[in-house]
C-alpha cells in the first residue's frame, strides 16, 4: 500500500511538473500574497501559472462548501484544533450515528471496535464487516470505512474506490459531530489527563480525512485530489496539535517522547524548533481567538535579504581528463568498510528503528485505552504523512511548503516504529504493515544503502509476532516471502506464496500472485511465469497490458531456447503464442491512467511493439525473430530481480543476453539494442 501511495504523490507531482493539459485558466485580478510567493518559486511559466491556478481554484471550493457562520463554542485547552473542527459544516447524520457516547460508554465501544477490526488484519474481512454494523459509535465507522479503503488501496477497482468513498464521508460525519458535541458539553464526554476534550473524535476525523486524500487521488480527477490536498493539510493541523497536547503533558512530568515538536536543536549554526527541524512546519499566528479562521493563520514574511555579497564559485574545464591520476585508487577492503553513521554539525544519525527503541513506553505513561489509541493513532497517521511527504518529488515539495506542509523520512519512520509497540491494536498492525512493506519493498530494491537502512534484525523479530497474531493473513505471508526474495531464497519464497488456502480477500490474494509470478521470472521457470501472470487478469483488472507483455516475453524465451535445440515442433509453438499475446497487448493499453496521463509502461510497451513491427518490415523477418535483446531481461531490470537473483540465475540471464549477440545480423544492430544490452550484462 505504501508504495503505491507514494507513486501516486509522485506522479502527481510530476504532472503538475510538465505542463500540465487538464486546464486552459488563466490568473486574472491582482495577485495575493501566495500567487506572488508561487510564482517567485516557479517562474511565470504556463505549467507554474494554470498548476497553482487550478489549486487556487480547488481550495476556494473546498473552502466555500464549509462557509456557515461559526458558532460560539466553548473554551477549550485544545483552541485551534476547536478551529480546525468547529461546527461549520453542515452534517447530515444517518439515524443510526444520532446518539452521542457518553464517557462511561466510550471505552466499551472503542474496545468492541478494535476487537472487530482485529479481524481485518487476519484476512477475515467479512467477519470484520459483521461485528463492526453491530455498533454506530465513529469507532465502528471508522472501522467498516478502513475496510473499504484497504480493498480500494489493494485493488484499484471503480467501484470499490466509489464505495470507500461513501464509507468515509459518513465516518467523517459522525467522528466531527461526535467532537463537536463533546466540545459543547464537556461533562459528558471522556477526560483525559493528557488530551483535550473530544481528542479521540478529532484523531478518528483526522484519520478518515487522509484515507479520502488518498481515495480522492485514486478517482483520478484532478480536481478531487486537489480537494484531498486540502483534506490532508487539515488533518495535519489536527494531528500537530494531539501531539502538542501530548509532548507538554510529558515536559510537565519531566518526561520525553522525542516528540515531533520537541526541544531546540542546531542546525548549521541556528537555533530553529524542532518542530521545523523535524520537517513539521506548523503556522503560527499572532492572533489567537476563537473566531480566528483556520486559513488565516498563515502568514508569510519576506526572506532577509540583507545577504553580503559572497564570490560565485567557478569552474573552468581543465580537458584532458584521461591524464587523471587514478593509479592511487583501491578497492581493497580498508578502503571500502562502511564509515560510521555520519554527524552534521555535531548531531549524530541514529537509526529511526534504533531511535524508536529509546522512546518512551506510553503503556507507563497511561493505562487509559482511549489515551492509548489517541497515542497510537497519532504516532502512525502522523507518521505516514512524514514518510510520504518526504518522497514527494522536489519541485512539487516546495509547492507543499507554502501550505506549510513538509515530510522527514526519520521522524516518519521513528513514529512508524514507535506506532508498531501496540500490535495488538489495529494502529499498531497497520505501523507494522506499513515499516515491514517500506523496508521490504521501496529500500530493499533500492541498489545503494547505507549501513543502518535495514534493521534487519528488527524487521524479523516484528514479522513474526505478527505473523503469530494473526495466522490466517496473507498478507504477513507475502511480506515473508519479500525477505525471502531478498535473501535470495526465491524458492522458499515461492513455496510459501504458493501453499495454504486462497485469501478470501480478492486484492490480497492478487498482490500473492503478482508476487509469485515476480519470483517464477528472476528463476527463468518460462511457463510458470506465463501461466502466473496471465491468472493475474483474472484476479484485477489495474494493468492488463504488464501481465500480457510479460507472458508473451517468456514464450519468446521458450522460442528461442527450442530453437538453439533444434526442437522445430516447440519453437513454432512457442513462436505462435508469444505472437498471439503480443498482439493483445495494444487492445489494453491507455484503458488505465493516471491524472489523465497514460501510464509509464503503457507508454514504453507502445513504443516497444512499434519498434518491432517496424524491425520485422525492415529486416524482412518473422514478428518473434525482429525481437532483438531479450524483454524479459529488461523486465527482470525493472524489478530489480538481479538483486534478487542467486548467483546461478545471474549466469542464466548472461546467457540469456549473450543469444542476441550470437544472431548474424548483430553487427549491424541499432545503438539503442547494444546500449540496453551493454546495461543489462552490467547489472547482472
Amino acid at each position: 500500500m505504501l508504495y503505491t501511495v507514494a507513486s501516486w504523490t509522485f506522479d502527481f507531482g510530476h504532472a503538475l511538473h510538465a505542463r500540465p493539459t487538464w486546464t486552459r485558466a488563466v490568473v486574472t485580478g491582482p495577485p495575493t500574497s501566495i500567487q506572488e510567493l508561487a510564482f517567485g518559486a516557479f517562474g511565470t511559466s504556463a505549467a507554474a501559472v494554470q498548476g497553482f491556478v487550478v489549486i487556487k481554484q480547488a481550495l476556494e471550493a473546498a473552502v466555500q462548501s464549509s462557509s456557515q457562520p461559526r458558532t460560539t463554542e466553548p473554551k477549550a485547552t485544545m483552541k485551534r484544533m476547536g478551529g480546525w473542527l468547529s461546527a461549520k459544516t453542515p452534517v447530515t447524520l444517518h439515524s443510526s450515528a444520532s446518539k452521542s457516547l457518553t464517557a462511561v460508554d466510550e471505552p466499551y465501544a472503542l474496545q468492541q471496535a478494535l476487537a472487530a477490526a482485529a479481524h481485518i488484519m487476519n484476512d477475515d474481512v467479512d467477519l470484520a464487516e459483521t461485528e463492526l454494523r453491530k455498533g454506530t459509535s465513529p469507532f465502528h465507522k471508522l472501522g467498516i470505512a478502513t475496510t473499504f479503503f484497504l480493498r480500494a488501496t489493494l485493488g484499484f477497482e471503480k467501484e470499490v474506490i466509489e464505495a470507500a468513498s461513501q464509507r468515509l464521508a459518513e465516518a467523517e460525519e459522525s467522528a466531527l459531530e461526535h467532537q463537536r458535541r463533546a466540545l459543547r458539553d464537556p461533562s459528558t464526554a471522556h477526560r483525559s489527563q493528557i488530551y483535550p476534550v473530544g481528542a479521540e473524535y478529532a484523531l478518528c476525523h483526522a484519520e478518515t480525512q487522509l484515507m479520502s486524500a488518498v481515495v480522492a487521488v485514486l478517482n483520478e480527477s484532478l480536481t478531487e485530489s486537489l480537494r484531498g490536498f486540502y483534506k490532508l493539510r487539515k488533518a495535519f493541523g489536527t494531528l500537530w496539535e494531539i501531539s502538542e497536547a501530548e509532548r507538554v503533558y510529558l515536559e510537565k512530568r519531566g518526561l520525553s517522547r522525542g516528540s515531533v515538536a520537541g526541544s531546540k536543536v542546531s542546525l548549521a549554526g541556528s537555533t530553529v524548533a524542532a518542530s521545523e527541524s523535524s520537517g513539521v512546519q506548523t503556522p503560527r499566528s499572532k492572533r489567537d481567538s476563537d473566531s480566528e479562521d483556520e486559513d488565516e493563520d498563515l502568514e508569510f514574511v519576506d526572506a532577509d535579504e540583507g545577504v553580503d555579497d559572497l564570490p560565485t564559485p567557478t569552474a573552468a574545464y581543465q580537458g584532458h581528463l584521461d591524464d587523471l591520476k587514478l593509479n592511487g585508487l583501491s578497492m581493497s577492503d580498508s578502503d571500502t568498510k562502511r564509515q560510521p553513521p555520519s554527524q552534521s554539525n555535531g548531531i549524530p544519525s541514529k537509526p529511526a528503528a534504533s531511535s524508536a527503541l529509546d522512546d518512551l513506553d506510553f503503556n507507563t505513561v497511561t493505562s487509559d485505552p482511549i489515551d492509548l489509541f489517541i497515542h497510537s493513532g497519532t504516532a502512525l497517521c502522523f507518521g505516514l504523512l512524514q514518510l510520504l511527504l518526504s518522497m514527494v518529488p522536489p519541485t512539487f515539495a516546495k509547492l507543499l511548503s507554502l501550505f506549510s506542509f513538509r515530510g522527514n523520512r526519520a521522524n516518519g519512520m521513528r513514529l512508524l516504529w514507535s506506532a508498531t509497540r501496540f500490535k495488538t491494536n489495529i494502529n499498531g498492525a497497520m505501523a507494522s504493515l506499513i515499516t515491514l512493506g517500506f523496508h521490504n519493498g521501496a529500500i530493499a530494491f533500492c541498489d545503494i544503502l547505507s549501513s543502518d537502512a535495514l534493521p534487519e534484525e528488527r524487521l524479523r523479530v516484528l514479522l513474526k509476532e505478527m505473523r503469530t497474531l494473526y495466522p490466517k493473513s496473507k498478507l504477513w505471508l507475502l511480506e515473508e516471502a519479500r525477505v525471502l526474495s531478498r535473501d535470495h531464497e526465491l524458492e522458499k519464497a515461492i513455496a510459501i506464496t504458493e501453499g495454504g488456502e486462497p485469501s478470501p480477500l480478492k486484492q490480497v490474494e492478487a498482490l500473492r500472485v503478482f508476487e509469485r509470478s515476480l519470483n517464477f521470472m528472476y528463476l527463468h521457470r518460462y511457463e510458470d511465469c506465463a501461466k502466473s501472470f496471465l491468472h493475474c487478469i483474472e484476479l484485477n483488472n489495474w494493468s492488463h497490458a504488464l501481465y500480457y507483455y510479460i507472458a508473451a516475453s517468456c514464450y519468446v524465451e521458450l522460442y528461442r531456447l527450442a530453437k538453439v535445440a533444434g526442437d522445430v515442433k516447440e519453437a513454432k509453438r512457442c513462436e505462435d503464442e508469444a505472437e498471439r499475446l503480443f498482439k493483445i497487448v495494444p487492445a489494453h493499453i491507455g484503458k488505465k491512467r493516471f491524472m489523465a496521463r497514460q501510464l509509464p509502461f503503457d507508454t514504453f510497451v507502445a513504443r516497444k511493439l512499434e519498434k518491432i513491427t517496424a524491425r520485422a518490415a525492415t529486416l524482412s523477418c518473422s514478428y518473434i525473430d525482429a525481437i532483438g535483446v531479450s524483454p524479459l531481461e529488461e523486465m527482470i531490470y525493472f524489478w530489480s530481480g538481479y538483486k534478487r537473483m542467486p548467483a546461478s540465475q545471474l549466469e542464466i540471464s548472461l546467457e540469456r543476453l549473450a543469444f542476441s549477440t550470437t544472431q548474424p545480423t548483430w553487427s549491424q544492430e541499432q545503438k539503442d539494442e547494444k546500449a540496453i544490452h551493454s546495461l543489462l550484462q552490467a547489472t547482472a
